[in-house]
């Protein structure tokens, strides 16, 4: 199998939505988030990111159904409920390992996860050893004939290949847009391939750098406009007629307008869970952030030379901050001094 060389263009269009989001992560990197938010957080966008790359491939469970489904646990579940706790799970376990290399053995272990319970055992972790067609969900006809069963191996290590050479060497969102287009279009599995897809894109997005990423559900931007969201990631008719000359550019285009459009979600969810009386730094607050980001540890002493606050006021502010979750109280007595959590 030859070598993936994606065709693509950095238009000025897609240039200009990079360097936004750039600035935007830069941004969000410096939001001061409390531990309590924190977790409320990303406990919703877990729930978030769950309902929509599901109710793209069309689960019916509502968005209220799937988050009682996350916290109760029921032990007996239907395919629709299965398919939710499933995609949890998965998402879950990915967020403990972001950073790691995206091999064929964890594309194998995702689609695993997502398929427990659907799909019979040699079909479920397993690439598909039988053709399988796409169909226009709405008429049924048939509108793209996927590359052979026998081509989807040296088609997937191609792809994976791309990517472990460029992951250092390209910008992480044209590398996650590459491989989320090509999976698809070598429909690897007899089915689960957008779950396992999305799921596996997240692990590229990681490389982003984005300190909150685990409140990103880039999923609900394709969810608001499914139509759209196949429209630019599929491909229509036979696979081997256009092999090699797909342009990737339009598909890029709309991937990198979900990320950014995600990351302003992101920023307003964290506006307003700063935005209360407890929550809320106060400028004394961001001076002792400051002072840790520069010299890694502070004391009151350090505190004091800082600002004209009286000694109990300044132990408040420790304390506060620490109730927070963005600080922690280290050593004893005359000893004790603050880091960052």
């Amino acid at each position: 199998m030859n070598p993936f060389k994606p065709q693509f263009e950095i238009t000025a269009v897609l240039l200009e939505r990079i360097k936004r989001i750039a600035v935007l992560v830069h941004e969000l990197n410096k939001q001061a988030v409390s531990s309590i938010a924190l977790s409320q957080l990303q406990t919703e966008a877990a729930a978030v990111s769950t309902f929509a790359s599901t109710s793209i491939e069309g689960n019916p469970l509502p968005m209220t159904e799937v988050k009682r489904l996350l916290k109760q646990r029921p032990m007996r579940l239907r395919q629709s409920e299965q398919e939710v706790v499933n995609y949890n799970q998965v998402l879950m376990s990915l967020n403990d390992q972001l950073d790691a290399p995206l091999t064929e053995s964890l594309l194998l272990e995702i689609h695993r996860g997502v398929t427990d319970g659907l799909l019979p055992t040699h079909q479920s972790g397993q690439f598909r050893l039988e053709p399988v067609v796409v169909n226009n969900p709405r008429t049924g006809e048939i509108v793209y004939l996927p590359p052979d069963h026998g081509d989807v191996a040296p088609l997937v290590e191609a792809l994976l290949a791309y990517v472990q050479t460029n992951r250092t060497a390209m910008d992480p969102l044209l590398l996650a847009g590459i491989f989320h287009k090509q999976f698809v279009v070598i429909h690897p599995f007899v089915d689960g391939n957008g779950r396992t897809t999305r799921l596996a894109t997240k692990i590229l997005l990681a490389g982003l750098g984005l300190n909150l990423f685990n409140l990103f559900s880039f999923e609900n931007y394709y969810n608001q406009n499914v139509t759209r969201y196949f429209q630019q990631v599929g491909v229509l008719g036979n696979y081997y007629d256009w092999a090699g000359t797909l342009d990737f550019t339009p598909w890029l285009t709309y991937f990198v307008e979900g990320i950014l459009d995600e990351l302003l979600r992101v920023q307003k969810t964290i506006e307003r869970n700063q935005a209360t009386p407890v929550t809320t730094l106060k400028p004394h607050h961001r001076q002792i952030l400051a002072y840790l980001d520069e010299h890694g540890f502070i004391t009151d002493r350090d505190y004091a030379r800082l600002t004209d606050r009286a000694k109990a006021t300044r132990t408040k502010d420790f304390n506060q901050m620490i109730s927070l979750g963005l600080i922690r109280r280290e050593g004893k007595g005359r000893s004790i001094y603050y880091r960052r959590v």
